[in-house]
C-alpha cells in the first residue's frame, strides 16, 4: 500500500527540517531530567471520613509545616472545584497558589494539581486524597502523588518522605490529638 502525504505535511517538513538543523547546541532539546514518578500511601485515623476531609481542607496551618514564607499569614485549601491550595505571605494578599482543586467530594475524594513546593520547576504534580470509612469511627486516608516533568535524580524519594511527614506524622497526630475539633469551632 503506497504511503500518501498531504501537501501541508510535506510543506511542514520542508520548512521545519532546516529550522531544526540550524539550531545550535544552545537550542537543543535536553530532556535528561524529564521523568515520571508516582506513589501511594495510606494512614488510618480515628475520625469519620467527613471530619477527616474537613481537617484536611480549610485552614491546614496546624499540621502543614512547609511554606514559602517563613511565617505565612494563612495556609489553606478551598475544597471546591477551582479552589486553591493557597499560602498568603501577609495581610496585603502577597502569596502563592500552590495548587488548584480539580475534584472535591466531601468525605470521599479531594484532588488538586500544582507544583506545591516545587514551584519554579517544570513539573506537574497531581495529588489525590481518598477517604474510606473503617468501621463506624475511623477513616483510611489514601494519598496518591503523581509527578511528571523536571524531576532530578532522588527528588521523587524526597517528595515521598515529605508526604509521609505531612500525612503519616503531622496530620495523623493532629487528628489523634483531637486538635482538629478545636479548629472546627
Amino acid at each position: 500500500m503506497p504511503i500518501r502525504m498531504s501537501t501541508a505535511f510535506v510543506v511542514m517538513l520542508i520548512v521545519a527540517v532546516p529550522l531544526v538543523e540550524s539550531c545550535g547546541p544552545e537550542a537543543r532539546d535536553d530532556r535528561s531530567s524529564a521523568r515520571l514518578a508516582a506513589f501511594t500511601d495510606s494512614i488510618t485515623v480515628p475520625e469519620t471520613p467527613e471530619n477527616t476531609y474537613d481537617a484536611a481542607t480549610g485552614d491546614i496551618s496546624p499540621w502543614w509545616d512547609h511554606s514559602m514564607s517563613e511565617t505565612p499569614s494563612r495556609l489553606f485549601i478551598e475544597p471546591r472545584p477551582g479552589g486553591g491550595f493557597i499560602e498568603l505571605f501577609n495581610e496585603d494578599g502577597d502569596g502563592a497558589l500552590h495548587a488548584t482543586v480539580i475534584v472535591a467530594e466531601r468525605g470521599k475524594r479531594l484532588r488538586f494539581e500544582g507544583p506545591l513546593g516545587l514551584s519554579g520547576m517544570a513539573v506537574t504534580v497531581v495529588t489525590t486524597y481518598d477517604f474510606r470509612p473503617l468501621g463506624s469511627d475511623s477513616t483510611v486516608l489514601t494519598y496518591t502523588v503523581r509527578m511528571s516533568g523536571e524531576l532530578p535524580e532522588g527528588l521523587p524519594d524526597v517528595v515521598r518522605t515529605t508526604w509521609h511527614h505531612f500525612m503519616g506524622e503531622r496530620f495523623r497526630s493532629y487528628i489523634e490529638s483531637g486538635r482538629h475539633r478545636e479548629s472546627a469551632r
